[in-house]
């Protein structure tokens, strides 16, 4: 394993990056989308962190673009929690395991911490796994509604 704290070769980078494309140019299937300017930012950070390797940052990323995307462009709805939102507006399957893994890492269980040192150096191959179906679930959710 390379040290985790080094900056990724631009060969990965360029990798990784053109997976991105690869999956929003397939994801694009109509002419036109409504789209969250508030989600797009954000994914724009999610795809920095996705081809630097930041695959917690991509994870928990992943839910807040969804979130985003679907409250501006589907519910109209400030007051919806994230659950309901989710679990009425997202057009595909596993959206709560993403949330439920989020919510793992974003809030600490003192009972059964989910993040330890030892365990995060030596998961990076699940993590980038977990990441991988995080961000194809967050460009499904970007493409979801075409000809809107």
């Amino acid at each position: 394993m390379d040290d985790l704290f080094e900056q990724s070769s631009s060969e990965v980078w360029e990798q990784r990056r053109n997976w991105i494309d690869k999956e929003l140019e397939e994801a694009e299937i109509g002419f036109s989308y409504l789209v969250s300017d508030h989600a797009t930012a954000l994914f724009m950070d999610m795809q920095i962190a996705f081809c630097a390797g930041a695959w917690l940052s991509v994870i928990v990323m992943a839910v807040s673009v969804i979130d985003a995307h679907l409250r501006e462009t589907a519910s109209n709805d400030n007051n919806i929690g994230t659950a309901k939102l989710l679990n009425e507006y997202y057009e595909g399957e596993n959206i709560n395991w993403l949330r439920k893994l989020r919510n793992t890492y974003v809030h600490l269980n003192m009972e059964k911490p989910t993040l330890e040192m030892n365990a995060w150096f030596n998961n990076q191959k699940e993590l980038e796994a977990d990441a991988v179906i995080a961000m194809q679930m967050t460009i499904k959710a970007l493409f979801q509604n075409p000809g809107t």
